[in-house]
């Protein structure tokens, strides 16, 4: 299908062009399910959900609906949440604690472990022949936890997970493993509809630091009325607004590698984001001693910034928020939202948190919904005969990748670039041009070093 497509046509990451055909294209999109979805690492649930032998969590892998269940051995499997009799979803419940998941169907009963347990009228129906052995639930082939997080993946002969986060895990460590004892889910999931293709949300979470102070002008006039934070008074030109200070002469690093991406400024102080609450922001200058000892100096103040791991997890530092894109079409997301909180923080930091997070990033945040419309109104525009022949430009910062040395990971750029777009475009192309996962891998390191060599 890919040559019918002409896939490789429609991206040219190393000139920095994109065409819409891969927003919008019904094809290109049932492609991706099985080249992207299919063979990708995707982050189901974080242990915290499910602490107790019979816990589950459901989830999606593309739009395959997935059930996650804690083992009596206290291991962790995932399947396919469908019923092997007629295809009904298993289960409808969100998360949960059970002994065995039964069909609504028909009644056929599968254990934690996915086996079939119990055939309503076996002996009647069956005559006692039916091979329950043969009748389990699909399980998911490739299953690791990293700090908490459960990932994924339905191919046998992708690479390990740490090999394929890569230089990431440094950015995503500054995240989950910032205090002893890791990390845990406070405030439950959050979860809405957005009527967008899943590729402009991941993308601007690994890359575009560029629309803040446009997109969130207001929220920022609004929020941090200091004089480190208001318009500097020098236009950008004629009908144009005011840059915030925060954006001129701070350095700042985009990272980009295997289509992940990641982006933040260089700060001198253990503060947040202005957006979150003063308790949240007292939480973390009081444990920045420990969490500079545990990651570094850059890490442990790394307290804003944009991330995503390809293809679907996103994350923002400081803010706590980490969100999984579930494609539903082409021109859908359903959008799960997590707040994520060390283990270690007291339950009046935690409750801070949920409430910072919400108010910023959740389904009603007033920096969320900003994101949210720039989506909805470009696959708006993507509706066009000509909007979807019409090139798109990606080539912010082009040529001036580097390999920092000073122990920042990865290919990167400042922060205002587009490196990580095009190194996100340019996975996704290796990924749907490619039969096996070698041919990927070279193609994507070919691309990587050619960028840095210039």
């Amino acid at each position: 299908m890919q040559d019918k497509l002409n896939i490789k046509g429609l991206v040219d990451a190393r000139h920095g062009k994109v065409k819409p055909a891969i927003y919008v294209d019904e094809d290109v999109y049932q492609l991706e399910l099985e080249r992207v979805f299919g063979r990708s690492w995707l982050f189901l649930a974080h242990e915290s959900q499910i602490p107790k032998s019979g816990d589950f969590f459901t989830t999606f892998m593309g739009e395959d609906p997935i059930i996650v269940a804690r083992q009596k051995d206290g291991s962790v499997a995932a399947f396919l949440n469908q019923c092997r009799h007629r295809g009904m979803k298993l289960c409808h419940a969100d998360s949960g604690n059970t002994r065995t998941f039964t069909c609504p169907y028909h009644g056929w009963a599968f254990g934690l472990e996915g086996g079939l347990t119990s055939v309503p009228l076996e002996e009647e129906a069956y005559r006692n022949n039916l091979d329950k052995s043969q009748w389990g639930l699909i399980q998911v082939t490739r299953l690791t936890t990293y700090k908490g997080l459960i990932f994924g993946n339905w191919d046998e002969s992708a690479p390990s997970l740490e090999e394929y986060l890569g230089d990431m895990a440094w950015y995503l460590d500054g995240f989950i493993d910032r205090r002893e004892g890791g990390t845990e889910v406070v405030g439950g999931v959050n979860k809405w509809v957005i009527n967008c293709n899943w590729k402009f949300a991941a993308e601007q979470f690994c890359s575009d630091q560029y629309h803040a102070p446009y997109t969130h002008g207001s929220a920022i006039q609004v929020l941090a009325p200091t004089p480190e934070n208001k318009a500097d008074g020098k236009p950008l030109g004629d009908g144009q607004t005011q840059r915030p200070a925060w954006a001129n002469g701070l350095g700042g690093v985009q990272f980009s590698e295997n289509g992940h991406g990641s982006a933040f400024f260089f700060t001198e102080k253990a503060d947040a984001n202005v957006w979150v609450g003063g308790e949240v922001s007292n939480y973390f200058r009081e444990t920045y001693p420990e969490v500079e000892a545990r990651l570094g100096r850059v890490r442990a103040l790394r307290l804003a910034g944009h991330n995503t791991i390809f293809p679907t997890l996103s994350w923002l530092n400081g803010t706590q928020t980490l969100r999984v894109w579930h494609p539903k079409g082409p021109n859908q997301i359903e959008v799960w939202v997590f707040c994520i909180a060390d283990r270690a923080a007291s339950d009046e930091v935690k409750e801070a948190l949920k409430q910072s997070h919400a108010r910023a990033f959740g389904p009603a945040g007033f920096l969320e919904q900003d994101d949210s419309e720039n989506w909805v109104e470009v696959q708006k525009v993507l509706r066009g005969n000509k909007a979807q022949q019409t090139e798109l430009c990606m080539q912010m910062g082009i040529g001036f990748e580097e390999r920092r040395k000073d122990g920042i990971p990865g290919v990167t750029n400042h922060t205002f670039a587009e490196t990580a777009a095009r190194g996100f475009y340019q996975r996704w192309v290796d990924m749907m041009t490619s039969e096996t996962w070698a041919e990927i891998e070279t193609k994507t390191q070919e691309y990587q070093e050619e960028i840095v060599r210039g």
